[in-house]
Formats: C-alpha cells, sequence, structure tokens
C-alpha cells in the first residue's frame, strides 16, 4: 500500500511539476503547510480561544485574535520568500564510479531578496542560502556513485520557513540534471588486439611497457589478464598461473581492445578505462575496439574524453 501510494505520489508530482531545466516557482509550483513549530503554535491558538470562552475574557479574546492574524500574515510572508525564485540547471563534471557525483543549482532573483533558501535531496542534506535581490547564487550537491553510464539526479527539494519559522513553503522540482560516471580505473595488463596470434613475434609491440622490444618476465596472474600470455609450463610445473610479459617497440600503434582481456565486462572496462587515462598521460596515440564500436587511434583530450565515454556508457540504451 506504501509503495503505490508513493507511485500516485510521483505520478502526480509528475504532472504538477514537469521536468524543466528553468523553473520560476510561482503559485502552481509552491505548496505551504505549518511544521512543528506551527502545530505547537495553532494549539496554543485554540487553548487561549478555549479559555476566552470559557471566561467570558475580552483579553483572551483580543490575544488570540492578535495571534491568529499574526499566523495568517505569516502564511503571506513565507509563501513570498519562494514566489518569484528562479532555479537552473547547472553543468557537473564527468567523475569515476566511487567519486561524489556534483550537481550545480543556480538560484536567482527575479527582484526581491529570499531569505535563507534551504535547498536539499531530503530533509537532511538541507544547505542553506540567501539570494540577494536581483542576484544569484550557486549551490552544488552531491551524490555517491555506484555504476558508471548516466547517473540521474532525483528531484531536489527547495523549502524556507522564513520569517517566523511556524510555517514551511517548498516544492519539488525536476532540473533534468545527469552526470557521466566513467568506470573506476583498474591498474593491470595492458589489452593487446585479440586477432594477434600468440606466436606472432611482434606480440611484445602490444604489450606493456616502455624500453626495448623483448622478454621481460613473468608476472603474477590477476584476474582480468589475458589468457593468450599464461606460462603454461611454469603451471604444469606447479609453480602457479604466471603471465608473461612484453616491452613495447616503441612507434607501433596501440590498440586497446576489449576481447583482449578476461574476466566480466566491468572488470575489462576498468582495465581500458586505466590505460586509455595512463596513455592520453604519455600523450601516446592509440585505438579502442569495443564488441559494438570502434575509435580509430588519435590522441589528445578530446580522444581521451571520447574513449572514457563510449567505455561508461557501454552496454547501456540511449
Amino acid at each position: 500500500m506504501i509503495r503505490r501510494l508513493r507511485g500516485l505520489w510521483q505520478a502526480w508530482l509528475v504532472r504538477r511539476l514537469p521536468p524543466s531545466a528553468r523553473v520560476q516557482l510561482t503559485q502552481r509550483q509552491i505548496f505551504i503547510m505549518p511544521n512543528r513549530a506551527g502545530g505547537v503554535f495553532a494549539a496554543l491558538l485554540a487553548l487561549v480561544l478555549m479559555v476566552a470562552i470559557n471566561y467570558q475574557n475580552s483579553l483572551a479574546y483580543a490575544l488570540c485574535f492578535l495571534l491568529l492574524s499574526v499566523f495568517i500574515v505569516a502564511i503571506l510572508h513565507t509563501w513570498r520568500n519562494l514566489q518569484g525564485l528562479v532555479l537552473s540547471a547547472g553543468t557537473g563534471p564527468a567523475v569515476f564510479v566511487g567519486e561524489q557525483a556534483r550537481f550545480v543549482v543556480r538560484l536567482e532573483s527575479a527582484g526581491k531578496a529570499h531569505q535563507s533558501i534551504g535547498l536539499g535531496w531530503s530533509r537532511q542534506t538541507v544547505h542553506n542560502v540567501d539570494v540577494p535581490a536581483a542576484g544569484f547564487r550557486e549551490l552544488e550537491l552531491n551524490r555517491p556513485t555506484q555504476v558508471r553510464g548516466w547517473l540521474h539526479a532525483p528531484r531536489i527539494g527547495v523549502e524556507s520557513s522564513f520569517p517566523l519559522g511556524i510555517l514551511r513553503t517548498w516544492s519539488r522540482l525536476d532540473l533534468g540534471q545527469k552526470v557521466l560516471v566513467y568506470p573506476q580505473p583498474l591498474e593491470g595488463e595492458l589489452p593487446t588486439l585479440a586477432s594477434v596470434s600468440a606466436d606472432d613475434p611482434e606480440e611484445g609491440a602490444r604489450a606493456h611497457g616502455v624500453g626495448v622490444d623483448d622478454y621481460q618476465g613473468l608476472k603474477t596472474y590477476q584476474t582480468g589478464d589475458s589468457w593468450r600470455r599464461l606460462h603454461w609450463k611454469a603451471y604444469s610445473r606447479g609453480q602457479g598461473l604466471l603471465i608473461k610479459e612484453f616491452a613495447r617497440l616503441d612507434g607501433r600503434e596501440l590498440c586497446l581492445d576489449f576481447l583482449a582481456l578476461g574476466g566480466d565486462v566491468e572488470q575489462r572496462l576498468s582495465r581500458l578505462c586505466y590505460w586509455v587515462l595512463e596513455l592520453s598521460r604519455r600523450e601516446a596515440a592509440f585505438s579502442l575496439r569495443l564488441p559494438d564500436r570502434v575509435l580509430a587511434s588519435d590522441s589528445g583530450a578530446a580522444h581521451c574524453e571520447a574513449c572514457l565515454r563510449a567505455l561508461a556508457l557501454f552496454g547501456k540504451s540511449p
């Protein structure tokens, strides 16, 4: 029942407050109701009114009506503190899995000042800010990342209890924000073209390392390493799983190949992500080969970003 009610509530919010990158709060978007302090204030009013009726005390009547007038005026001023406020979505940088995604929200004043505006995903993570008249403020809201791909921001809560703190005016807005999350870089063997034969004399030209073009030695097998470089003779002698290492021949074109790696999809993408960053840092030209697309050999920041984007969105629906 609770799940159904939440679904109905979300569907109503979508109809009443559709997604938009820029929203100016008007009567349609703003809701207002007493908070806990307002409930105590209303109970006090009821108590004073009962005392006035019971004792027919003119001063008690005057106090009750005075407090009621303050409550009514507070409704107008609390609502006006949000009315006219403009919220727009800013752009947040792409991040890697495990980092905090940053969503930037810009608050602008259409004329008057807005005091003590709270902004956050929930009541426990509200950030308060004052927006000056005809000015603006920017807030950065963070969310943890756990999977690669597009991370869509939930509805943002904007609220205020200014000036008396006995009423809460609020709204829940969807600014359509999203941040691209890259795979988490995982260090490991540089993946070679899957089409290269194990007996290819130039296989060492596609392995990792710098210096000469010869056999480097053996290293312990790690999950995700290419099975084509397993040293089976060492394994048959009981020395465990070992991997052959070669040094790269300078001047050879590098191709990061998804199929050249072992492990599951996420491990492969994490290995590729590490080498995209590493080769870009070295300013080396390389290409990227995925099962659904191939990025031609290139170098530079734009090529690095294109490769990271392809890794982040691999297997994801548009």
